[in-house]
C-alpha cells in the first residue's frame, strides 16, 4: 500500500507524527496554524482532481457562454464535494484501511474483480485526461510539437512520484505547492480581466435555456471524482495512528479543517476560472469550446501575462493531477485485489493511451471530453459502498455516521448520479440536450 509504505520512510514524517500524536494527547504547546499543521495534507492532494484539466474545459466554456450565471454552481458542487471526501477520509481514520480494502473484505469475490476492473478503467480515462492537459500546457508555453509535451509530462511526473520514496509529507507539500501556482496564476488572471460587480449575481440560482442547464450537469457531474473517492481513504489510513476514541475524535475534528481548508482553495480557483472567462470571453461573444482558443485568444485581449498565467496553472494543474491519478492506480489495484506494481512502470503503462492519441492526431479537448464521459460510469460505485460503510456501525463504531448525514450524503449521491446519467444520454443522443 502506497501510504503504508511511505510512513516507513522519511524523519520529516516521524517529526510531523510525533508532533501529532502531542496535539492529540493535549501535550503540545503548540498554538494558532503551527498546531495545525501536522493534520494538512492529505485533502490538499485529494482537491487536485477538481481543479484538473476537465475543469478548466468546463469552467471556461460556462464562463464565456454564460458569464458570472453559474458560479452558485460551482459553490453547490464544492459543498458536496466536502462531505463527500470527507466521509472517505474518516472511513481511512477510522478503520486503518482504504475504501477499496472495505469493499474486498465486505463484497463477495466476484463483484471485488468486477469493481477492480471498471475502477482501473476510470482511473485510465481520468489520466488520460490530466496526462493531455500538461501535454497541451507545455506545447502552449513553450510552442513546442504535443509529442514533446507528453515526453516532458512523463519526465515531470516521474520525478514527482519519486518523492514519495521519502513519505508522504514531501509529496503533500510538492501537491500543495502545485495547488499554490494555479491559485497564484488564477488572481493574476481575474485581475487582469478586471471582472465587474455583476459577479455576485452569479450566485443566484437561475439557468437561461437547455443549454445553460447542460453545462451547470457538467460542472455538477464533474464534482466527485471516483479515483479520489478511493486514494482519499489510503491518504488517511494509519497515517497518524491513535491509541484510543478520544484521540480519534480530535484526529477527525482536524481532518474536517483540512478538507475544508483544501476544498475551500479548489472552490475558489474554479470559481476564478469562471470569472476570467466571463470577464474576458463573455462580452466578446466568442464562443470557447477548446483550451487551445482560451490560450490564443487571451493575448489580445488581456495581454501575453494573462495567456502565461493561463498555461502556468493549466500544466501545474495537469501535472499535480496526473501524479494523483497514477497514485490512485496503485491504491486500486492494491485494494481490490492485493496486487501491487511499482509505480514508475504504472505511470509507464498509463501514458501509452495519452501517447496513442496524440500520435493518432485526435483532437486533445474531445478526446479529454469523452474521457469525462467513461469516468461518469464509475461515480456509483465509489459512492454507494462509500455511503453504505460510513453508516454501518459495525464498520465505523463509535463513530459511525449520523442519520442526518447518511441522509445528506444518499441525497447528493442521487443527485450526482442522476446528473451524471443525463450526461451521457445526452452525449450519445439518447435525450436531446
Amino acid at each position: 500500500m502506497i501510504v503504508e509504505a511511505a510512513t516507513t520512510h522519511g524523519t520529516l514524517d516521524q517529526e510531523q507524527n510525533a508532533q501529532a500524536l502531542e496535539i492529540l494527547k493535549r501535550k503540545s504547546t503548540r498554538t494558532g496554524w503551527r498546531r495545525l499543521t501536522p493534520f494538512l495534507g492529505p485533502a490538499f492532494v485529494a482537491s487536485v482532481a477538481y481543479m484538473d484539466p476537465g475543469n478548466f474545459a468546463t469552467n471556461i466554456s460556462g464562463g464565456a457562454k454564460y458569464g458570472y450565471m453559474l458560479l452558485w454552481v460551482i459553490l453547490l458542487a464544492s459543498l458536496m464535494a466536502m462531505l463527500i471526501q470527507n466521509l472517505s477520509a474518516k472511513l481511512g481514520i477510522v478503520t486503518g484501511k482504504n475504501l477499496p480494502e472495505v469493499i474486498r473484505e465486505r463484497f463477495p469475490k466476484k463483484l471485488v474483480w468486477f469493481y477492480w476492473a471498471q475502477a482501473e478503467l476510470v482511473a485510465m480515462a481520468t489520466d488520460l485526461a490530466e496526462f493531455l492537459g500538461a501535454s497541451l500546457a507545455f506545447t502552449l508555453l513553450f510552442n513546442i510539437p504535443l509529442l514533446a509535451g507528453a515526453i516532458l509530462t512523463g519526465i515531470v511526473t516521474f520525478a514527482l512520484l519519486g518523492l514519495q520514496a521519502r513519505g508522504f509529507r514531501p509529496i503533500e507539500i510538492a501537491i500543495t505547492a502545485f495547488v499554490t501556482v494555479i491559485a497564484g496564476a488564477y488572481v493574476v488572471q481575474v485581475a487582469l480581466s478586471r471582472p465587474h460587480l455583476e459577479v455576485l449575481g452569479g450566485f443566484v440560482p437561475r439557468f437561461a435555456g437547455a443549454d445553460s442547464l447542460y453545462l451547470a450537469v457538467g460542472i455538477i457531474g464533474a464534482t466527485v471524482m471516483p479515483h479520489v473517492i478511493y486514494l482519499h481513504s489510503a491518504l488517511t489510513q494509519n497515517r497518524i495512528p491513535t491509541e484510543n476514541n478520544a484521540q480519534t475524535k480530535r484526529l477527525l475534528k482536524f481532518n474536517n479543517i483540512d478538507v475544508t481548508l483544501a476544498m475551500s482553495i479548489a472552490m475558489l480557483i474554479n470559481m476564478s476560472m469562471l470569472i476570467a472567462a466571463a470577464a474576458t470571453f463573455f462580452t466578446t461573444n466568442k464562443p470557447i469550446t477548446e483550451l487551445t482558443e482560451a490560450y490564443k485568444t487571451l493575448t489580445p485581449l488581456l495581454g501575453g501575462g494573462a495567456a502565461i498565467a493561463f498555461g502556468i496553472a493549466l500544466l501545474a494543474s495537469g501535472l499535480s493531477s496526473s501524479a494523483v491519478g497514477t497514485m490512485s492506480g496503485q491504491v486500486i489495484m492494491q485494494g481490490f485485489v492485493g496486487f501491487r506494481i511499482p509505480l514508475w512502470l504504472r505511470r509507464s503503462i498509463t501514458m501509452l493511451p495519452a501517447f496513442a492519441v496524440i500520435l493518432a492526431g485526435l483532437n486533445p479537448t474531445n478526446t479529454l471530453v469523452l474521457s469525462q464521459v467513461v469516468l461518469s460510469f464509475g461515480i456509483p460505485f465509489a459512492l454507494i459502498p462509500l455511503l453504505m460503510f460510513t453508516a454501518n456501525k459495525d464498520i465505523m463504531g463509535d463513530f459511525v455516521n449520523h442519520k442526518i448525514t447518511t441522509l445528506l450524503g444518499w441525497g447528493i449521491a442521487s443527485l450526482i448520479i442522476g446528473l451524471n446519467f443525463y450526461l451521457l444520454f445526452v452525449t450519445f443522443g439518447l435525450i436531446p440536450q
